[in-house]
């Protein structure tokens, strides 16, 4: 199952492009496949959300440090 998000066309980190992986035909693949890529979907968004909040953190702590 780990090859439906990892396949030959990759970007710079080795991770498959997001349109490839967002258009992927999905009739092909069976129950148990559909789950296993939703749970790693909603780990890619996981830690999608945290590198944002990190660098929200970072922003807000930039802004905090020049406004005094």
């Amino acid at each position: 199952m780990d090859d439906i998000l990892t396949s030959s066309v990759t970007d710079p980190r080795g991770e498959r492009q997001l349109h490839e992986v967002a258009g992927q035909d999905l009739a092909a693949l069976s129950v148990e496949d559909l789950k296993t890529r939703i749970a790693i979907l909603r780990g890619a968004i996981e830690r999608a959300e945290q590198e944002m909040s990190e660098r929200g953190g970072a922003v807000s702590a930039a802004e905090a440090l020049f406004r005094k």
